[in-house]
């Protein structure tokens, strides 16, 4: 990757079979990119399968590879997989998370756990795996949420597993510094998914929409291309949480 040009660079992103992990396979292919697509099961293999066809219908070259990223062998397993492919890795880019609203005297072990795991320990060790195997001056983005910066009920596990990506940002971009690698978090309003709204009533979308610019949701087009900008021109930013929501939290 010469300059801060994603052409023919190497971009692997977790979750990126659909919504804004598939939207930033096809921009990225447009930088003339090769993509490596994760997907975490058998479900979302079809969602895998049209994302690889539209990079190379774009006219670059993808790989789709299944895992369970809260498992360190899956994780190093599919950086494996981009470096035998592709030769190396430029940009790795987790948009993995799961989303749970429950009061905290429901939540039981096995809720906390499984939040823990995806939010926070996946995380970790993406950060981990791609700070050994990215080619030097690249770039590692992780998706966090903007209730790191909200007072609110609810989304103790999830918001709470999400909270260590600010240090774990911070702590690699530090590490990995003399080696030119940039790391951040970007940390979006409650987005315009399938995943958002099983955890809200009606109601608490109306409001969540009227705490931000539009009187709507974050939609997955306006955080790609701050995703983009962190990969390519915008570098110089490392160790930061981005918080692009249209003014629904801030701090």
């Amino acid at each position: 990757m010469s300059e801060h040009s994603l052409r023919d660079g190497v971009v692997l992103i977790g979750g990126g079979a659909k919504n804004l992990g598939g939207l930033l396979a096809r921009r990225f292919a447009g930088h003339g990119a090769k993509v490596v697509v994760h997907h975490h099961s058998d479900s979302s293999a079809e969602d895998a399968a049209a994302t690889v066809q539209a990079v190379q219908a774009a006219g670059s070259q993808a790989v789709s590879v299944q895992g369970d990223l809260t498992q360190v062998a899956d994780v190093r397993r599919l950086f494996d997989t981009a470096v035998d492919t592709f030769g190396g890795v430029d940009v790795a880019v987790n948009t993995t998370g799961m989303v749970l609203r429950k009061p905290i005297l429901e939540t039981t072990e096995d809720d906390y756990d499984r939040m823990f795991g995806i939010n926070a320990k996946a995380g970790y060790f993406f950060i981990q795996e791609a700070g050994r195997r990215l080619n030097d001056d690249g770039a590692i983005i992780s998706l966090g949420t903007s209730l790191l910066a909200a007072f609110t009920d609810g989304y103790s596990t999830y918001a709470g597993g999400k909270a260590p990506l600010e240090h774990f940002t911070r702590a690699a971009a530090k590490e990995f510094a003399d080696r030119g690698i940039s790391v951040n978090t970007v940390a979006p309003g409650p987005m315009d998914t399938p995943f958002f709204y099983p955890q809200e009533t009606p109601e608490r979308v109306e409001f969540h929409k009227s705490q931000a610019l539009g009187n709507q949701l974050t939609q997955i087009e306006d955080i790609a291309p701050v995703i983009e900008f962190l990969a390519t021109d915008g570098w110089w930013f490392t160790g930061q949480t981005l918080f692009p929501n249209g003014g629904y939290t801030t701090r």
